[in-house]
């Protein structure tokens, strides 16, 4: 379980395709305090550390399932990518409640700077746009956002100076392509909804 406040901001080192996709991430994490079999949440995919190296790295495996569901099979050395740490009975729960199991994808449609923040536009895919409200949470690349309108398959969010530096969301581009996870309430609700 995760909240989408990332903590740390990753770097590929490297990849490997051994049945399923291994990657290298260095990270500012202290490693010492990494068990394996621990989850992080990596560019938003909970994934599972097979690996750890006393310079500042862990090792992930990911698999074709996952690949199929997610931007991480475009993972090159050097990427950058947005790492949180499994959230711990008494942490502080400041942005929602986001599993790490990403629903699709979502492509950035337009960005537009609005005085220091950022305004970008996404299309999410259309099965997955009815669990998207204004005012509504959103994960997208691991960060939890708040929606700010949205326009049948197309939603918008502010990015904040403070988030665009501490994620990897300064360098977003139209036609990128994010790992988006609808708020766990949302689908509940629709499911319920099913047996009025």
């Amino acid at each position: 379980m995760f909240t989408g406040i990332v903590t740390d901001v990753g770097r590929i080192v490297e990849t490997k395709l051994t049945g399923d996709l291994r990657a290298r991430i260095a990270t500012r994490y202290d490693v010492a305090g990494i068990d394996i079999g621990a989850s992080i949440a990596c560019d938003g995919v909970c994934l599972t550390v097979v690996a750890l190296g006393p310079e500042g790295w862990f090792d992930v495996e990911i698999s074709a399932e996952t690949l199929s569901k997610t931007n991480l099979g475009g993972w090159m050395p050097g990427k950058r990518v947005n790492l949180e740490r499994a959230l711990k009975v008494g942490d502080e729960l400041g942005g929602h409640i986001v599993s790490g199991h990403v629903d699709g994808l979502a492509e950035v449609v337009g960005v537009r700077h609005e005085g220091g923040s950022v305004r970008v536009t996404f299309r999410a895919p259309e099965a997955l746009a009815r669990f998207i409200a204004p005012k509504g949470s959103v994960a997208l690349n691991g960060t939890s956002l708040t929606v700010n309108e949205v326009a049948g398959a197309e939603f918008g969010v502010n990015l904040i100076p403070h988030t665009q530096e501490v994620t990897t969301w300064g360098e977003v581009k139209a036609g990128d392509r994010v790992n988006l996870e609808v708020d766990t309430m949302a689908r509940y609700v629709a499911r319920l909804r099913e047996f009025d």
